[in-house]
């Protein structure tokens, strides 16, 4: 969970075009963990996300599209659920990440000042499916 803050972090870091990098949390012990490469990792994950969020139809996404983000992770799982049944190859989880961040990047564009990295923070640490998922890749540093 610590480590999807700093990731994130560092996601949002690179979508503003901010120069500082993130901090890494003190407690955490030195490994291979890089923020700024997980974060590059999973912005190319979103890239694969090819949905044109304005064409799908989803009460959630209508919500979120007008800035409500309470209804971000309804829709980031409404809309994953779907595209994995598409894409059988596709497991659920992955596309979660891919749709998070595609979808984030999105409103962030159309309402900026609605998106918060504590939004993409809470929607990926509280789906214990996705969480268990990182976890038996090997953690953030294997995604």
């Amino acid at each position: 969970e610590e480590q999807t803050e700093c990731v994130v972090e560092a996601l949002f870091s690179d979508l503003l075009g901010d120069d500082e990098k993130p901090m890494r949390l003190a407690r955490d012990p030195p490994t291979q963990f890089d923020p700024v490469v997980v974060a590059s990792r999973l912005r190319r994950m979103g890239d694969q996300c090819n949905m044109d969020f304005e064409r799908v139809s989803s009460e959630a996404l209508v919500e979120v599209l007008k800035g409500k983000m309470e209804k971000f992770g309804a829709a980031v799982d409404s809309l994953s659920r779907c595209w994995s049944d598409q894409n059988p190859e596709l497991v659920y989880e992955r596309a979660f990440l891919c749709v998070s961040v595609k979808l984030l990047i999105h409103v962030a564009k159309k309402v900026p000042t609605v998106v918060r990295p504590s939004h993409l923070i809470e929607v990926i640490n509280g789906n214990s499916q996705v969480r268990n998922y990182i976890e038996a890749c090997g953690g953030w540093v294997r995604m």
